[in-house]
């Protein structure tokens, strides 16, 4: 008789346990990070493992954050190719959006205004959606000329500003020029240069995640 209270007892912790344990895993629900963008999300001339999106979760889950990257990137679109296929991106159910798209729109020279309403469409329909998102900037090169220059510059702190959301300046600071981190067309970063964007920008999507509700 004693055996079998003592058996009986034995269950009842097991069964408490297992109960905490998958409370706790319900608490820690993995978080979905989309990066929408280019050939710099893309991982152009990379290994899967080197591209943007897989360091950046790396570094995530070494800080001890649950979370899956989306790499969503496609080499060559502009602001318009990724405002085209966002339904599509979006149906990953991702709890924040990295967007990071516009470096192609200053390299073909296109116009400032459609660049800028083309994010600004984009924003506007993650925000619909109830979803986070944290902007990555980006800069026109400057033999567009100063004009061009300033008025592509500004799209992104007006955007951050208007629609209330997190802005990376650069997404490309720190390793911009430098030849020591770029590949052999000097635009692309190789995969000591993804590492050192995925240092610069990793306490901002940190912060971008503490928004998102439970």
């Amino acid at each position: 008789m004693h055996l079998l209270k003592l058996s009986l007892l034995l269950l009842l912790v097991m069964s408490c346990s297992t109960q905490s344990l998958l409370a706790n895993d319900t608490s820690q629900l993995q978080k979905r990070l989309l990066v929408l963008g280019d050939s710099l999300a893309a991982g152009y001339g990379l290994a899967v493992e080197e591209a943007f999106p897989a360091q950046l979760e790396k570094a995530l889950r070494q800080a001890g954050h649950n979370v899956a990257v989306i790499n969503a990137g496609v080499s060559g679109d502009t602001t318009a190719g990724g405002l085209s296929r966002l339904e599509w991106a979006l149906a990953d159910k991702p709890h924040l959006v990295l967007v990071e798209l516009g470096g192609n729109d200053a390299l073909r020279g296109l116009p400032p205004e459609e660049t800028r309403a083309n994010l600004n469409a984009i924003l506007e329909r993650i925000g619909k959606a109830g979803v986070k998102a944290l902007l990555a900037g980006m800069q026109a090169p400057r033999n567009l000329g100063a004009h061009y220059t300033e008025d592509f510059n500004r799209i992104y702190p007006q955007l951050a500003r208007q629609h209330r959301i997190m802005l990376y300046p650069f997404f490309l600071d720190g390793v911009a020029l430098d030849p020591a981190l770029n590949q052999d067309d000097g635009i692309h970063p190789n995969a000591r240069g993804v590492a050192v964007i995925v240092a610069r920008i990793l306490p901002a999507v940190e912060a971008a995640l503490k928004t998102i509700q439970k």
